[in-house]
């Protein structure tokens, strides 16, 4: 039986800043969102780095880990657990040209070092799980770098984490683009197969974004199968996206049900969150530029009480039916039924 933990992160909160417009809500004060996000039926929090620890670039290690210790207290007297922390290397200008994949040697050392604080900030907030979004690791100019020889800069980065920590898992969250165009680990199998190069491949998994997936023109729950196929599916970030655009982060189901049902139809058939490895229902979902300060956190209401009313479906799913039309080969009658269940007619 699957087990369902939900957890967003303090970015989802935000100002309504986009690419073409300023914030036009005010700022919301971490512990408030912390003690909002128990309120609202969440079980626990991601974490960028610089989420748990501010200004970590000018603080010495020490304190770096004194300071998570603190937001540790935070959780623990909300109720809350920290489900990893994702070292945020696309916002320093050395790592404007990529992190793992810098063109400069300093870049590269200065990426590595901030990934080895995250672990030692993941450590002081209860995780074992370090998440990699690759968002600049990939080339603005074609020619700019050796493709070849940055990828192995990749698994060189992952290798130097595993070694540091014998306990971390680190969890891949591929996207095709954006903010770099030309990326070097743009897919699910791009993800396996790095982390199959590395010197412990068996702490190398995925976090599956469903808004990533449709980027790359691919179907979330088959990325999600995908990684179940061979329990490397240790996490994943539900929203949605309107087409091959920007990434939109819309609540999830609100543009493709359909796809939403077989996302929560797949984590449900194969047990995620039971799995060994304490995956949680990642809710990556930013409000609407247009929604109101006070209500700005009706999206992550909304994704939850989606997925719980898709789940309903799914637990009444005939797979009588289902497997009598699959030996008819009758898959227009399948169709039709799960579109009468979507729509309650079934």
């Amino acid at each position: 039986m699957a087990t369902f933990r939900f957890t967003a992160g303090p970015w989802n909160i935000h100002e309504g800043n986009e690419t073409f417009g300023p914030g036009i809500r005010p700022q919301i004060p971490f512990e408030d969102k912390i003690v909002k996000f128990k309120e609202i039926g969440l079980d626990g929090v991601q974490f960028h780095d610089d989420d748990a620890v501010p200004d970590m670039n000018d603080m010495s290690e020490t304190a770096i880990v004194d300071y998570a210790k603190d937001v540790k207290g935070l959780l623990d007297k909300n109720g809350l657990f920290a489900e990893f922390v994702a070292p945020r290397l696309w916002f320093d200008k050395r790592t404007n040209d990529g992190a793992y994949t810098a063109s400069l040697d300093e870049d590269y050392d200065f990426a590595v070092w901030r990934s080895l604080r995250s672990i030692d900030i993941a450590r002081a907030l209860g995780t074992n799980k370090i998440q990699l979004w690759y968002a600049r690791e990939g080339t603005l100019c074609a020619e700019g770098k050796d493709p070849v020889a940055k990828i192995k800069k990749m698994r060189d980065a992952i290798n130097t984490m595993l070694e540091y920590d014998p306990g971390i898992l680190i969890l891949i969250e591929p996207k095709p683009n954006e903010p770099i165009d030309r990326s070097y680990c743009g897919t699910a199998g791009h993800g396996l197969a790095l982390g199959a190069q590395t010197i412990d491949p068996s702490r190398v998994g995925l976090c599956i974004e469903s808004a990533h997936s449709i980027l790359a023109g691919l179907d979330p729950a088959n990325d999600m199968a995908f990684g179940l196929a061979w329990n490397k599916l240790w996490g994943v970030h539900l929203n949605d996206q309107n087409g091959i655009r920007y990434d939109q982060d819309k609540s999830f189901g609100v543009d493709n049900l359909r796809q939403a049902f077989n996302q929560v139809k797949v984590l449900y058939e194969n047990n995620f969150g039971d799995l060994g490895n304490f995956e949680c229902v990642g809710l990556d979902v930013k409000a609407m530029r247009t929604q109101p300060a006070e209500d700005c956190y009706r999206h992550l209401i909304n994704s939850k009480a989606i997925f719980l009313k898709l789940l309903e479906k799914v637990k009444r799913f005939d797979y009588d039916f289902q497997k009598k039309c699959v030996t008819e080969q009758n898959f227009e009658k399948l169709e039709m039924y799960v579109i009468d269940l979507l729509l309650g007619e079934a």
